[in-house]
Formats: structure tokens, C-alpha cells, sequence
């Protein structure tokens, strides 16, 4: 009985350093800090972790580049760090990568990596002394090499500063910008199957009290990034960070940060017609939040029973208690499913690979590192 308790409490002990593997540690490769994860799982079965290397601390501007590993054992290693986006001297961040999987170009599948650049604080961008731009690169070789970027501010955003490259004069009046944070989204069933769609989020006009001047949108692709389209903004001042999952009819339902902290939970809004109108837009007492990010994936259980899972972190005025919640009636009900880290914690990512785990991808310790771990659920 002694060797049988050993054998489990060190079997036990490899399975919880197995949960928590340091995908990025601050001071690797000579970056300061590494912030604002972002998770896909390829075709072949490798796992591609993105995030923002930041060179001389953790602050939000800077010098930064997005960078990449990845893993072909399912989490447990990962390979040598490699930076995948960088636009001149521009700070260049908010990765989100999709992988289009519907374009019969390629059927292999060819990754999207949306990200933005600018070069002052966001505080400066919105007070209207910078711009903020959005660009696209794509890989067909699950991020190994990546095709040159392409500038789509036109098309996604509506600032009236002139830009990187180019000049606008939206009266709109767009200043900050930020994809995502995390994985973007591809549409697999219905009328807008294929749909490559990225939910943002953007300031207009100078800043306003309790972040009123933010409001949170999408954008998407009908025609695997030949071209691109604005949703309508969510109607709810101060709507923030994103993250967006497929409803059972094609639509889609997004899931924002309430920027404004006046209802201390999650906003959720809901389209039929995956982004081209907001059916209904309300505040989810059931996810409350600290004014944080947050994700949402779509995940389907050896049942075959449809679940929207989502992680944040559980506590309405501190960075911790990183939970996953699932829900079997596409958002209208929550129920926790895992404690993922009790203690400080922050952005996250969740990720389907192919070997139908459910794995996360987050901040801990201060930001000093982003870490992997495998969940477990069982409805």
C-alpha cells in the first residue's frame, strides 16, 4: 500500500508540472516581459503560441514584435522562439491567428495572422497624437515562413490622422485600435461559411469619462482576405477587448470587456447573421470580471453535444482566480467547470487542437510568464 500511495503521488506530481508548461519566461531571448497571448491548432497537429515580446519592460508601448513557438507533442515542449511580425521600427502587437481551412487554394489550410502598429502610448493615440494601423500575413506553412504583410486600416478601421503609409479622413474619427486579444474566427456552417471573422475594439473622438469613447466591433472576410468588411459597433459605450464564438444557426456571439467597469461582468453580444447586425446586446451577471480579457471557444464533447467554453479571470477588482466556464445553450447559462490558477493571473487564450483536448494558453507570476495547460472537462 506505501509503493501503491508513492507510485500515484509521484505519477500525481508529473501530471500537475504536465499542467503548467512556461511556453515564454521573462528575460528569454533579451525581452523584458512577455505579454498578451494568442493560441491556434494547425491541421498537423502542432499547437502555434503567439504573443508580444516587449525588449525593455512590460508597459503596453514600446519596443515590441510578435513572436511565435510552437509544439508537436501536444504541449508538453516547445521549440525555439521566433518573431513573426514586425513593421519597421513601429511597435507592432494584438496578435490574432486564425487559420482558414475552407479555401480550396489550400488545402492544407493557410494561417491568418491579423495584428496592429503604432508608436506612442494608447493614453497619446487617444488623445489623437498617433495612429494605430491593422495588417494581415499569412503562412502556408503553419508559421514557418510568412508572406509580406498587407495594410487593411482602410478597410477595417475609419481614423482621420494620416497613417504608416497613407492619409484618411474618416469623420468618424477612429484613434485606438486593437484586434481581438487571442484567436480570430472562421465561420464552418452556415450562409457565411468560410467567414474569416475578427472581433476589435476602437476609440473615437477624445477620450471620455470611464472610457466611454470605446466601443467594440468586428471585421471579416468573405473572400479569404482578398477583401474585408466592417460589422456595425456594438451599441454599449465603453465595450472593449473581444472574443467571438460560432452559434449553432451560423451566427455569432461576441464577449467583451466592459472597459467602463460600471457592470463589473461581461458584455455579450449576438448576431444571426454573423456580424452584419447586433440582434441583442446585454450584460452577463453570470461572468464577472475584473476589467479584463477573456476567451471563447467553440468545443464539441465525444457526445457530440455543442458547448461554448470561455476562460477569465472570476472576481470583479483583482487579476486572479483564472476559471473556465461552459455553456450548453449557446450563452444564456454558465457553469463552472475548472479553478485553472486561483492565484495572480491575467489574459488567456483557449485552443481546440486536433487531438480534441482543451487547452489554455495564459499569463501568471506578475506576467513574468505564459504558460500552457491542458484542462479537463467532462459534462
Amino acid at each position: 500500500m506505501k509503493f501503491l500511495s508513492a507510485f500515484l503521488i509521484f505519477f500525481g506530481h508529473a501530471s500537475s508540472a504536465f499542467t503548467q508548461i512556461p511556453v515564454f519566461q521573462s528575460g528569454e531571448a533579451g525581452y523584458a516581459c512577455f505579454r498578451i497571448p494568442a493560441i491556434v491548432g494547425a491541421p498537423n497537429g502542432e499547437l502555434l503560441a503567439f504573443c508580444e515580446a516587449r525588449k525593455d519592460n512590460c508597459q503596453d508601448h514600446g519596443n515590441v514584435r510578435i513572436v511565435m513557438k510552437s509544439s508537436q507533442d501536444g504541449g508538453k515542449t516547445w521549440d525555439s522562439l521566433s518573431e513573426v511580425a514586425r513593421i519597421a521600427d513601429l511597435q507592432t502587437g494584438n496578435p490574432a491567428p486564425v487559420f482558414d481551412l475552407l479555401d480550396p487554394r489550400f488545402p492544407n489550410g493557410r494561417l491568418f495572422l491579423l495584428f496592429n502598429t503604432g508608436f506612442v502610448s494608447e493614453r497619446e493615440v487617444r488623445e489623437g497624437k498617433a495612429p494605430r494601423d491593422v495588417w494581415y500575413s499569412t503562412s502556408e506553412d503553419f508559421g514557418k515562413t510568412w508572406a509580406k504583410p498587407k495594410l487593411i486600416t482602410r478597410q477595417v478601421s475609419k481614423p482621420l490622422q494620416p497613417s504608416f503609409d497613407a492619409e484618411y479622413r474618416f469623420k468618424e474619427d477612429w484613434r485606438s485600435y486593437a484586434n481581438t486579444p487571442g484567436h480570430a474566427l472562421q465561420i464552418q456552417n452556415g450562409k457565411k461559411r468560410g467567414r474569416i471573422f475578427v472581433p476589435a475594439n476602437h476609440s473615437a473622438g477624445p477620450p471620455q469619462a470611464n472610457f466611454k469613447d470605446y466601443q467594440a466591433h468586428a471585421f471579416y472576410s468573405d473572400d479569404h482576405g482578398k477583401s474585408w468588411k466592417l460589422s456595425p459597433n456594438i451599441e454599449y459605450p465603453g465595450s472593449n477587448e473581444s472574443t467571438a464564438a460560432e452559434l449553432s444557426n451560423g451566427g455569432v456571439l461576441i464577449n467583451m470587456r466592459d472597459q467602463s467597469g460600471v457592470g463589473k461582468c461581461r458584455i455579450l453580444a449576438y448576431s444571426k447573421n454573423a456580424g452584419k447586425k447586433w440582434d441583442t446586446v446585454c450584460l452577463e451577471k453570470q461572468l464577472p470580471d475584473p476589467v479584463c480579457e477573456g476567451s471563447m471557444v467553440n468545443y464539441c464533447d465525444q457526445n457530440g453535444k455543442n458547448w461554448l467554453l470561455f476562460s477569465n479571470l472570476e472576481h470583479q477588482s483583482k487579476r486572479q482566480n483564472l476559471v473556465l466556464k461552459a455553456s450548453a445553450d449557446e450563452g444564456k447559462t454558465w457553469q463552472l467547470v475548472q479553478v485553472i490558477c486561483e492565484g495572480g493571473s491575467a489574459y488567456s487564450d483557449l485552443v481546440i487542437p486536433k487531438n480534441g483536448q482543451i487547452g489554455v494558453l495564459y499569463e501568471r507570476d506578475n506576467y513574468s510568464q505564459i504558460v500552457y495547460q491542458i484542462l479537463t472537462f467532462l459534462p
